[in-house]
C-alpha cells in the first residue's frame, strides 16, 4: 500500500475481540483515484498470491472504500472519514502488529 501512496497504515490483530475477523488494516488515501488504486492494488495482490479476491464495499468517491477478505478486512479511508469513524480507538484494546506512518 506505501507503493500506492496509502499513508498511516495500520494493522491491528482483533481476533480475541470479535469473530468478526482476525485482522484489520486501515489506511488512508487522500484522494478518490489514490483510494481505488489501493483498493484495487490490495486485491490483485492478493488475488496473485492466494486467489481470492475478496469483497468491495464502498466508493473511493465517498471517502470509503472495504474490501473484506474473510480473516483480514482492510479499510481504506480518506483523512475525513478516518477522522470521523476513527477505527483505532473503536478497536483500542486490539494488538498493533505494524505501524507505518
Amino acid at each position: 500500500m506505501e507503493d500506492k501512496k496509502g499513508e498511516d497504515i495500520l494493522l491491528i490483530e482483533i481476533r480475541d475481540l470479535t469473530t468478526v475477523a482476525d485482522y484489520f488494516v486501515i489506511c488512508t488515501g487522500n484522494s478518490d483515484r489514490t483510494l481505488k488504486a489501493l483498493a484495487d492494488a490490495v486485491r490483485e495482490a492478493i488475488k496473485a498470491q492466494y486467489h481470492t479476491r475478496g469483497r468491495l464495499e464502498g466508493m473511493p468517491e465517498d471517502g470509503w472504500v472495504l474490501v473484506d477478505f474473510g480473516d483480514v478486512i482492510v479499510h481504506l479511508f480518506s483523512p475525513d472519514q478516518r477522522d470521523y469513524y476513527r477505527l483505532e480507538d473503536l478497536w483500542h484494546d486490539g494488538k498493533v502488529l505494524l505501524h507505518l506512518q
